[in-house]
């Protein structure tokens, strides 16, 4: 059983947040030693904000709980977050750089995570950052984020430089994942169309879920699911538009399995318990319709934090619903640490 505590006659439960994204105070001295505009650079406003940049424009303003340690553990406190799962932002993925520059960058950010990691286990786990371009780098850099660093896995993108995450090259990466036991966290970025949609924020609203979706199916048409059907992955954003739309990817592939079943001929939703989502969906029905569809042992706590389009108190759908409480336990940290692959003993009721 998960340990639990009340306070004031209401009960807590462990909770761990596997959506959580960070980057280094001093980005700068590593980006800044690029030629390439497009690597991010972040400038100062005041203590407490900053603005990034890229490609000599301006990104998106963020505050100090974006790479402060202090403060997210302060917020984690505030909401009762026991662990938080720390990743890059995904802008820093930078697949489209030169390999070298790639992982110079990725290392830079892994070894920022591992080591407030191990200065502050009790508050933090991480996932690192590959360079996906190249196979034979991302899985060197895998292997170290893995064993040297001690890492709990990898954070990818949606798509790497427009190809499906299911091309023949990325193969080597899904093998050696699931050799040596190395969890994946798929995050959607560089959305498609999204040049054609910048006015009402629509790639964040309309081409993130599609992004998820992209890449769920590219695995799933793909055979990766088939071919490693070990590996631990989990989707952002509650599996973006996959699971709503599920219905009509079994149909399409049903009445043409010339165009979809050309390279794995099994049902699309015989694989929903073989990847996870986080329960980034914002709405009660829509967790509700998650629940009936992927199933609690498939969905763990995810925020985004800290920024705005994320659930500002993470957990608080989820323990808002009427929900048993194993139900919500599982939810806010049981499945994390099954797709993790983490002793339930070393993290609960220390």
């Amino acid at each position: 059983m998960f340990a639990m505590f009340c306070l004031f006659g209401e009960t807590l439960m462990f909770k761990i947040d596997i959506h959580t994204h960070i980057l280094p105070e001093n980005l700068n001295e590593i980006t800044d030693t690029f030629a390439d505009p497009r690597f991010l650079r972040m400038d100062s406003i005041d203590s407490t904000t900053a603005m990034l940049r890229k490609d000599e424009k301006t990104f998106r303003q963020v505050d100090c709980n974006c790479w402060s340690h202090h403060a997210r553990i302060q917020d984690c406190n505030n909401t009762s977050v026991d662990l938080q799962v720390l990743s890059t932002i995904p802008v820093l993925f930078s697949y489209w750089a030169k390999t070298d520059e790639c992982l110079t960058l990725s290392q830079f950010l892994n070894n920022h995570i591992a080591e407030l990691c191990r200065d502050n286990p009790k508050h933090f786990l991480g996932v690192g950052t590959i360079p996906m371009q190249d196979t034979h780098t991302a899985i060197s850099e895998m292997d170290r984020c893995v064993n040297k660093l001690h890492l709990s896995g990898v954070e990818i993108g949606s798509n790497i430089n427009g190809l499906n995450l299911s091309e023949k090259q990325f193969l080597p990466i899904f093998e050696h994942a699931e050799k040596i036991g190395c969890s994946i966290f798929i995050h959607p970025w560089e959305m498609m169309g999204q040049a054609d949609m910048q006015k009402y924020w629509l790639p964040w609203l309309v081409g993130m879920p599609a992004e998820t979706s992209r890449a769920i199916c590219s695995l799933i048409f793909g055979g990766v699911f088939e071919k490693y059907p070990n590996l631990n992955i989990c989707f952002a954003h509650g599996g973006g538009s996959f699971p709503f739309t599920s219905g009509r990817i079994d149909h399409g592939f049903n009445v043409r399995p010339d165009l979809c079943a050309i390279d794995n001929e099994i049902l699309p939703s015989s694989y929903l318990n073989q990847f996870y989502v986080d329960s980034l969906v914002h709405d009660e029905h829509a967790m509700k319709f998650l629940l009936n569809i992927i199933g609690a042992n498939q969905i763990a706590l995810g925020s985004d934090y800290p920024f705005p389009l994320g659930e500002h108190h993470p957990g608080s759908l989820i323990q808002s619903m009427e929900l048993d409480k194993s139900t919500k336990q599982r939810l806010l940290a049981g499945t994390a640490l099954e797709w993790l692959g983490l002793n339930e003993s070393d993290y609960i009721g220390k």
